[in-house]
């Protein structure tokens, strides 16, 4: 792919280096100086020490064979421009990162693809880890519902069970499903069955409508605070 990345701050840099090293065609546009130098000596790619809010700067990065263009910079104003930029363009992939929350509904309406502000996403995550450390990873998918990794503890209800078993008994509800198992004799996650066995020490894949709550974690035999939950503060 041959992708065009607007910032080499502190959410571009590991982009850069996550992007060259997929083997892409990257063309970086950085305002500051000092950090479009420090993006040409670490990375193998094209850096513009230029305004990207300029289409003649895009139109030098060559925006016009683009199949990506990701805005990062930390100005919403700025990624906003850029975007619309894109679009004037026809970049067919234009995706930028939404510091103030306020703002998504309007990159949203302008039919970018976002991410929200990465810092907060960071201390959201660290801020569970502490409060839930069961939870391996987790991805929130709406207001409500999570796909969460979780390991079987010995003690666990649902350890020696299949899967069908704990359904039955009510160990696994109808808004929870196990969508990977991932055990230690395996080379690769097994595809859950109503016939597999649920073993002490998996790590599972789970989908919860209810998300990752202390009542959903008891089954697999982590029993923490039923008081609080992450999303409670």
């Amino acid at each position: 792919m041959y992708i065009v990345i607007v910032g080499a701050g502190n959410i571009g840099t590991p982009l850069i280096e996550i992007a060259t090293a997929g083997g892409n065609e990257v063309v970086v546009v950085e305002k500051d100086e000092k950090k479009a130098e420090r993006a040409a000596s670490m990375h193998d790619c094209l850096v513009l020490n230029d305004d990207a809010t300029i289409k003649d700067t895009l139109v030098d990065a060559g925006i016009d064979r683009t199949d990506a263009l990701i805005s990062t910079t930390d100005q919403d104003a700025t990624n906003i421009m850029v975007s619309l930029l894109g679009q004037e363009l026809e970049v067919p992939n234009i995706v930028s990162v939404v510091h103030d929350a306020d703002h998504m509904e309007l990159f949203r309406r302008i039919g970018v693809h976002t991410m929200q502000n990465p810092q907060r996403l960071i201390a959201e995550y660290l801020y569970r880890a502490v409060k839930r450390p069961s939870i391996i990873d987790y991805m929130r998918i709406g207001d409500e519902a999570e796909v969460f990794e979780i390991s079987v503890g010995s003690d666990a209800a649902i350890a020696g069970k299949t899967i069908q078993q704990a359904a039955t008994e009510g160990l696994l509800p109808e808004d929870m499903l196990i969508v990977a198992v991932e055990r230690d004799d395996s080379n690769k996650p097994v595809t859950p069955r109503g016939n597999t066995e649920v073993r002490a020490g998996d790590v599972l894949t789970v989908y919860s409508e209810r998300g990752a709550t202390p009542e959903v974690t008891d089954v697999f035999g982590h029993f923490e605070d039923h008081d609080t939950h992450p999303d409670d503060a």
